[in-house]
């Protein structure tokens, strides 16, 4: 983590085991779209970025911490597809501002694919989804990746990061909110 950050952590999670598991009937709960792991197993009628909010709003994050979680996944290198993965490797703010560089032109080469050239060399530099894109062609959500990867908010994104995260991993933690 950036700056020797410690994520709190609410244990006693009771999940089933494997061999507790139905895995055919489960099998059919599997999310054929997410994201947040920038996993999009086909084309649908709804763009994988719709999808996205649509999963958001379920989860009951703000577009905020939506921003921010995407963010974090994506620098520590969370992305099913491999696309979206240019930042430090750990949980900083460095993918927002290389998705917000002016350096790179992006062009589609499939349904939810881009691929990103450097201006002057016209090389191919890295990939994205239309799920990483959108932080920078939506207008809110490109004013919330403008707020993290600015240097002096390095901490505010850790800080939210953590508290999304946390938001999300205790939200069917019934027990915790008795």
């Amino acid at each position: 983590l950036a700056g020797a950050s410690s994520v709190p952590v609410t244990t006693g999670r009771g999940d089933a085991t494997q061999d507790k598991t139905d895995i055919d009937s489960f099998a059919l709960l599997e999310p054929r779209a997410d994201g947040f792991r920038n996993y999009c197993e086909t084309e649908f009628a709804v763009s994988p970025e719709e999808m996205m909010l649509d999963k958001a709003q379920l989860l009951g994050l703000t577009p905020a911490e939506m921003t921010v979680l995407v963010g974090g996944l994506r620098s520590v290198g969370v992305s099913v597809s491999g696309d979206g993965l240019w930042g430090s490797g750990k949980l900083d703010n460095s993918w927002f501002k290389i998705l917000l560089s002016m350096d790179v032109t992006w062009s589609a080469t499939g349904y939810n694919s881009y691929e990103g050239k450097d201006r002057k060399s016209g090389a191919t530099v890295r990939s994205a989804s239309r799920t990483d894109l959108v932080f920078g062609s939506n207008s809110e959500l490109r004013a919330l990746a403008e707020l993290y990867a600015q240097d002096d908010n390095q901490d505010k994104f850790v800080a939210d990061f953590i508290a999304a995260w946390n938001k999300v991993m205790d939200a069917d933690r019934f027990d915790l909110f008795a």
